[in-house]
């Protein structure tokens, strides 16, 4: 099986498809980001569905990269015949979601096989196959696959083969097409037409960002594709992941289904998007919020699917083994029943961000914001499940009480300096010297010197190396250097930040996990912050190298294997890529050891 590193992604900003370096499309849910899979075999093995278009002789390819900006990918493989290249990408949805690979030619006569095998529902349900004119058409139940390509298909053990070759200058295209069985046929598409109509759009996107400078513009460029790649069009909502079971733990039971918004993800993600100069997914993302939150402040879910919808029940697909038998692979996220405090922070910040961006602000998004702040009045020294969602007993998470103490000050701050947003301000700042205070005599380990994961408790947590970056304390405050001292100390394994010791935090769950990226770009932020210029910016070209061969990473990192693990590509670590790397551009040169923030942003 291919390791998580192997893939990469394709997508039309609905769904999204990972194809490997063998050439096989592992993994796609259509017509949606959380529609059952037809391509399953990431999850169990190639009967589960894959899509498989490479030299007849097979191999991992020699080569491969996504087309300048864009997420057009090339696949070349040097054989001893000759020289292949497939170009796969899925064009902007128009009637229906497609997916296309042009085998192109490149030198030589190189012999190709393809095996195209559909099943739906993650798996379960094998289709009807049959000729529909120029076209196949694979239909079951609610789902219809045609497939439009001038190469030979014949049918072998319920999968579609098509064996042929190609020369230098040949380009033959395949175009996997879906829709409603019980619809209309979509129109078909012209295969090179949709090439160039699919490089303009990612060339268009790109154009509108900021003009980004720097010795990293590249890894954060590509990020911020991937970032946009993983927003849902028709609402503005903002994935965590394209995938659901990845494992964070190769043969362990921390797998978990990332194909819905998270609230905490989506504002972290916004706020990278929005220090790339797109406030347009920032206004989409706020409408989604805005619909997707209505009702009574204290029904806020930490997570909504990609249209808003709140029951999303946990269940497992006893019939997939799982990726490399990491079993159970669950569909749906019990996780969005729990309570997490943090989150009205995070989303209180993320909209003080778009604001104090440019974003015009509208009634209802205030009106919201003060009902959230209003409840969180009343709850905020309430236990919870914290950021990293424990299944055990619930805690006074410091970081949960920070970023209550962030929800505060952003509103305060808000009501001060924009004369038309009317709100408690005195009241505010009060409650934001209160939790100041409050994290301080209780969170802070004065014996060890360090900030600890909860109240009474010695642990220590990634979590609270964001302190700085969100203004509760400068950079350089002993108590900041304190913290990521013992956090280097004492939570690090191969020099990577783990989120912390299972040992220590009763999580509810059995085993390990490998580490968390997002925690060391934490310690590349708190670095900069505290002053430690040089060991940030060596710690962050290393994570860089954590990336794969086309610039994408998963959840976490296995020190031991050397490898991804966990849901891919990830939000959470694509975003805080960008904004550490944005923090060492700015730092360079001048000293500055501010958190970076849009004008306007108060960051103490």
């Amino acid at each position: 099986m291919a390791r998580i590193e192997d893939y990469a992604l394709l997508g039309d900003l609905e769904t999204a498809a990972l194809v490997s370096n063998e050439g096989s499309v592992d993994w796609l849910c259509l017509p949606r980001f959380d529609s059952p899979a037809c391509f399953a075999a990431l999850l169990d093995g190639p009967d589960a569905g894959r899509w498989i278009l490479a030299p007849a002789a097979g191999g991992t390819c020699t080569r491969r990269r996504y087309v300048e900006d864009s997420l057009v990918l090339e696949t070349e493989w040097e054989t001893t015949d000759g020289t292949v290249r497939i170009i796969d990408f899925m064009p902007p949805r128009g009637q229906a979601p497609d997916i296309v690979r042009i085998v192109e030619g490149v030198s030589g006569r190189v012999s190709m096989h393809g095996e195209l095998t559909l099943r739906f529902d993650y798996g379960r349900v094998r289709p009807w196959v049959h000729h529909d004119g120029d076209q196949l058409l694979a239909v079951a139940g609610p789902d219809a696959v045609r497939l439009r390509t001038p190469a030979p298909t014949s049918g072998h053990e319920w999968s579609t083969i098509s064996d042929f070759t190609v020369s230098a200058g040949d380009r033959v295209p395949f175009v996997l097409t879906w829709s409603a069985s019980y619809a209309q046929h979509p129109r078909p598409v012209d295969a090179e037409e949709a090439l160039q109509d699919t490089l303009t759009y990612w060339q268009g996107w790109c154009d509108r960002g900021h003009d980004l400078t720097g010795p990293y513009q590249g890894a954060v460029r590509r990020s911020l594709l991937t970032l946009k790649a993983l927003t849902y069009e028709p609402t503005g909502g903002i994935l965590a992941a394209a995938t659901t079971s990845l494992p964070e733990q190769l043969g362990g039971p921390r797998n978990w289904d990332y194909r819905y918004c998270w609230l905490r993800d989506s504002t972290y993600t916004l706020q990278a998007l929005i220090a790339g100069g797109y406030l347009d997914e920032a206004k989409a993302w706020r409408e989604w919020l805005l619909r997707a939150v209505a009702g009574d402040p204290a029904d806020l879910q930490i997570m909504y699917a990609l249209d808003g919808t709140r029951r999303l029940p946990e269940s497992e697909l006893d019939w997939l083994a799982g990726y490399e038998n990491s079993s159970p692979v669950r569909v749906g996220n019990a996780a969005a029943d729990q309570l997490q405090i943090d989150v009205w922070g995070e989303t209180l910040d993320g909209l003080a961000l778009a604001r104090e961006s440019g974003l015009a602000s509208e009634e209802d998004a205030w009106a919201l914001q003060v009902a959230l702040m209003e409840h969180l009045e009343g709850t905020w020294d309430t236990p919870d499940n914290g950021l990293w969602e424990v299944r055990g007993p619930r805690r006074h998470f410091t970081h949960s009480k920070v970023m209550a103490w962030v929800a505060a000050d952003r509103m305060a701050r808000a009501v001060r300096r924009h004369p038309t947003l009317h709100g408690p301000a005195d009241r505010w700042e009060a409650l934001r010297d209160t939790i100041h205070a409050d994290v301080l005599a209780h969170g802070f380990d004065h014996d060890r010197k360090t900030f600890v994961q909860s109240y009474g408790a010695t642990a220590l947590d990634a979590s609270l190396l964001i302190l700085p970056r969100v203004g509760f304390l400068p950079g350089d405050d002993p108590r900041v250097l304190g913290t990521i001292d013992a956090i280097s100390r004492e939570l690090t394994r191969d020099g990577l930040v783990l989120r912390y010791q299972n040992s220590d935090s009763d999580d509810g769950l059995p085993g390990g996990e490998g580490l968390f990226l997002a925690c060391s770009f934490w310690m590349v932020d708190a670095l900069h912050l505290a002053g430690r210029q040089p060991e940030a910016v060596e710690l962050f070209e290393r994570l860089l190298d954590l990336r794969n061969d086309v610039g994408l990473l998963s959840e976490e990192w296995d020190p031991a294997g050397k490898r991804q693990l966990g849901n891919t590509p990830q939000a959470f670590s694509h975003f805080a890529l960008v904004t550490s790397a944005l923090q060492l551009h700015a730092g360079r040169g001048h000293g500055s050891h501010e958190p970076i923030r849009h004008p306007g942003v108060p960051t103490a």
